[in-house]
């Protein structure tokens, strides 16, 4: 059934059969690398819009030496891709393979990383996304993957499926069930894992029924809680299209070139604080985020999960102490905040009508920076991670909570356990993406230290479904906290907890009409 070579040397090159046909990857780094296989269709001319389609099967032996290109969206990449020349052309819809041996006879547990980005960035080649030290460290077969993102992944369009950067997931993830195997790994062990826009993903797919038995374990850093209702994912497609002077239907959108689509997307996203009928969400920097369809996404992860739809699957979630704090720093805010930008800030992210004035209660000695910053941590982070723990508790699942709490030393130490803090430490991505930023020109050997003790953790996860540290629970609520020295205590944040104690999440609706 599967064809693999031996591994004679460094400079050899495995080839394998995949269901499609073969690849052929290359040791690097003492694991083998497969990059930019397909796993779908080009969603572009009739598929444009689509649910993914099977891919098309060839001929001979590809080679699986270069990422695949990057889905389209809103910017460049930045920090992202660091001077990494980016590839081009419309095969999007790739997955990547980190291996120790193509031996199909291994059965090493899996872990699929998905990336972050609001929902309207990401590309799995980014050199942030380097698993070596995870496949290398963790003895893990691993594997990244593309999925599509703004417009063309998650704006509500009409007569298209909803979601459909969830069904990309859900399309990588079936193939690595038919083909992980070849590749040395497991696929009835396979651990989903992902940081932000990729946690609230994996959030999604807990719910949804279409990825049900695709995963056995699943690990969520800093989960964003926005998820849209379908009235107001409806209502920010209908904005966005009205930017090209069309209607938010595949008939109208489909031969639009996708590229002049995202800067309608990034138009409204830089505009949105005029819509105030989108609540919160136009306080946001993204107009994009997984919609509560009913059919796709048939609930919120919250209410899905406290209905035992993940019962099967242990989850590991968690946060950062600290996670506005990168974007205050991004936007140029950090020491600017003022009363007033708090009391705004209070009064729309808030839980119920007195929420302005129980934070200032609660925290009597605070500032009006560290009440903005308290209050949208809170409120996008900290709150809908918790209160996940507790539904995956409620629906007969088992999970097990953790928070970050290490300062990062870059600048000063001024972002302290900052949002996309754990994704430099997880694969030891020191000079990419933010591990520059954070950690600064060299990692110390804290930073090594912490880094490699998060890969043991997530390691051991994957390996047997115990992280190492007790299971939570709505009463004693017992959270790991990643530090210089790791400890096991009841959840930290109790002040935090108390105030959104009755705060219900769920689909974010849409207020008021047009």
């Amino acid at each position: 059934m599967t064809e693999v070579t031996a591994r004679p040397s460094e400079h050899a090159e495995p080839t394998v059969r995949t269901a499609a046909g073969s690849v052929r990857g290359r040791w690097e780094h003492d694991v083998v690398v497969f990059r930019g296989i397909p796993f779908a269709q080009p969603p572009i001319g009739t598929a444009r819009f689509a649910a993914p389609q099977p891919v098309a099967k060839w001929d001979g032996v590809r080679d699986a030496f270069e990422f695949g290109p990057p889905p389209p969206q809103e910017t460049s990449f930045g920090n992202r891709s660091g001077t990494v020349a980016l590839p081009d052309g419309d095969d999007w819809l790739t997955v990547n393979v980190w291996t120790p041996d193509p031996d199909p006879a291994a059965c090493r547990p899996v872990l699929v990383w998905i990336y972050g980005g609001a929902y309207k960035l990401g590309f799995s080649g980014s050199p942030g996304y380097d698993a070596q030290h995870i496949a290398r460290d963790g003895d893990l077969v691993v594997v990244t993957l593309n999925y599509r993102v703004g417009i063309e992944g998650f704006a509500r369009i009409d007569g298209a499926p909803a979601n459909r950067g969830l069904l990309d997931q859900v399309a990588a993830l079936e193939w690595v069930r038919e083909n992980i195997t070849a590749f040395g790994g497991d696929p009835d062990q396979v651990t989903v894992c992902g940081e932000s826009a990729g946690a609230g993903s994996i959030a999604a797919l807990l719910a949804m029924p279409r990825a049900a038995g695709l995963f056995r374990q699943a690990i969520l850093q800093s989960m964003p809680g926005t998820f849209f209702s379908d009235e107001l994912g409806t209502d920010i497609a209908r904005a966005i299209a009205a930017h090209v002077g069309l209607r938010p239907t595949v008939a109208d959108l489909s031969g639009v070139d996708p590229r002049q689509l995202t800067d309608a997307g990034a138009e409204v996203g830089a505009s949105m604080r005029q819509y105030e009928r989108w609540g919160a969400v136009a306080h946001t920097i993204t107009a994009f985020s997984p919609v509560v369809d009913g059919e796709v996404l048939p609930k919120a992860p919250w209410q899905a999960l406290a209905g035992g739809s993940a019962r099967d699957v242990t989850v590991v979630i968690g946060h950062n102490r600290d996670e506005f704090r990168l974007f205050l720093a991004l936007g140029g805010q950090l020491g600017t905040i003022d009363d007033t930008q708090a009391a705004d800030a209070l009064q729309v992210f808030g839980p119920g009508s007195d929420g302005a004035d129980a934070y200032r209660t609660a925290f009597p000695c605070a500032g009006p920076e560290e009440l903005f910053e308290l209050v949208q941590t809170d409120w996008l982070f900290r709150m809908p991670a918790l209160h996940l723990a507790d539904a995956q508790a409620a629906g007969g699942g088992r999970a097990y909570m953790y928070e970050l709490t290490w300062h990062a030393p870059g600048n000063g130490g001024v972002l302290r356990a900052c949002h996309g803090l754990d994704g430099p430490l997880l694969f030891a991505a020191f000079g990419a993406q933010l591990g520059p930023l954070l950690l600064g020109p060299e990692p110390s050997a804290e930073a090594r230290e912490l880094s490699a003790y998060i890969r043991a953790r997530w390691s051991g996860f994957a390996r047997t479904g115990e992280p190492g540290w007790a299971a939570y629970d709505p009463e004693q609520r017992l959270t790991h906290i990643l530090d210089v020295h790791p400890s096991v205590a009841p959840y930290p944040e109790e002040t935090s907890r108390s105030l959104w104690r009755d705060h219900v999440f769920s689909a974010l609706p849409l207020r008021g009409q047009r």
